[in-house]
């Protein structure tokens, strides 16, 4: 029987303005939650717009996912709530960790077809949604990164579907892998190329890991 992990919730939200050290800083972290249906588009999760096109949104970073089972080290880290949609993320989702699933794994949810594309890249917006000042820090640290999707086939989701695990690319890397290799320390040129050949990873980090062996 295919593996399945249900969905914990969905989120969407809107570009909102707000001040953070001095300035104002337009960011779509703040997310409600919603039962659903919402359609996943290639581009992205229907009634949730990206204030950062070039960080967010797009083919490969389609919807962006985050583990459940990470939000309780957090609030006890934190020593607070963290609520909803912790790391503004339009899918919360149960058991599917970043060292279970890898890059390109393709998967089941609703009527629409997603794939794996990269890890989560922390950015200073979790600072300002958690009234913290080294959240990306934290993230980089503990691998606690969530995930992007990019959707292969496009249709609708609730809150009470759950991931069937269609294809798995046993020989891929990780998520946690990949998410280690960038911002660990001592990563060999093998490894590296092994990460930038990685078909199925999202083109922005290929180029990355690229970029790193020329310099070598």
């Amino acid at each position: 029987m295919p593996k399945q992990y249900p969905i914990q919730s969905l989120h969407i939200g809107q570009p909102k303005t707000l001040e953070y050290k001095g300035k104002e800083v337009t960011t779509s972290i703040f997310k409600k939650k919603v039962a659903g249906p919402v359609h996943f588009f290639e581009t992205g999760v229907e009634g949730d717009k990206q204030a950062d096109l070039v960080n967010h949104g797009g083919l490969d970073k389609a919807v962006c996912v985050y583990p459940f089972d990470h939000y309780p080290f957090w609030k006890k880290y934190l020593g607070k709530e963290i609520g909803e949609a912790a790391f503004g993320e339009n899918v919360t989702v149960v058991g599917l960790i970043e060292s279970e699933v890898r890059i390109g794994d393709i998967f089941q949810v609703g009527e629409a077809v997603v794939q794996v594309s990269q890890p989560r890249h922390p950015c200073y917006k979790l600072n300002l949604k958690h009234k913290e000042t080294i959240m990306p820090l934290l993230v980089k640290e503990t691998g606690r990164s969530g995930y992007y999707l990019r959707v292969l086939r496009p249709g609708d989701v609730s809150a009470e579907d759950i991931f069937m695990l269609l294809e798995r690319k046993e020989k891929n890397p990780t998520v946690q892998e990949v998410h280690a290799m960038r911002f660990g320390k001592n990563v060999s040129q093998q490894v590296m190329k092994k990460m930038s050949e990685t078909q199925e990873l999202a083109n922005g980090w290929k180029e990355w890991f690229s970029q790193i062996l020329e310099k070598q």
